[in-house]
């Protein structure tokens, strides 16, 4: 099953405000069924993901304190996508700037909608393996509270079902690499 591009006219658009990663605008569009109304929409450059397996089939994940939640979320590495830049690019260097590790075999998993009720963000994922770790990790950036975690596939499952704090987008590149796999 194939789903199409169908693109709303915009007929009027306001810029609510303009931040360092996102935009939030509102605009009146057309649909394609002739419907016309308002939507807002935070605006955002896509985000890349990587899924570190190591050599021994370990995956590698971070710990991350994420102020929205005021708690830590387990994620897999990730970075917004910087103006004019490739997201294989951007997840290659946030990998190596979250993890220490640097990755010697990519392949991209997929792209998807992060949260299309209300952001046009995509994420970027692909499989990082052949992975070394680095002699001197990167600083981390100073806005952020990362912990390395490496657990084994079934851990990471067992995370999962028993509820723990694990973000959207690593859930979904799991279980989409997991089927690439298979």
């Amino acid at each position: 099953m194939t789903f199409g591009s169908e693109p709303a006219p915009i007929l009027q658009q306001r810029l609510h405000y303009q931040g360092r990663k996102f935009s939030f605008d509102v605009s009146r569009r057309r649909l394609p069924n002739g419907v016309e109304g308002e939507w807002e929409c935070i605006r955002h450059p896509g985000g890349a993901l990587a899924v570190p397996v190591t050599d021994d089939n370990l995956l590698i994940l971070v710990k991350q304190y994420r102020v929205t939640v005021q708690g830590r979320l387990l994620e897999f590495p990730a970075g917004t996508v910087e103006p004019n830049e490739d997201p294989a690019e951007t997840i290659k260097r946030e990998l190596e700037e979250e993890t220490g590790y640097r990755a010697h075999r990519w392949r991209p998993i997929g792209k998807f909608p992060l949260a299309p009720g209300y952001s046009d963000e995509y994420i970027y994922a692909f499989l990082a393996q052949e992975l070394e770790r680095l002699a001197e990790p990167p600083d981390q950036d100073e806005d952020e509270d990362i912990e390395v975690v490496l657990l084994t596939f079934e851990e990471f499952e067992q995370a999962i079902a028993a509820g723990e704090p694990i973000d959207a987008k690593t859930i979904t590149s799991y279980f989409w690499m997991r089927y690439l796999l298979s």
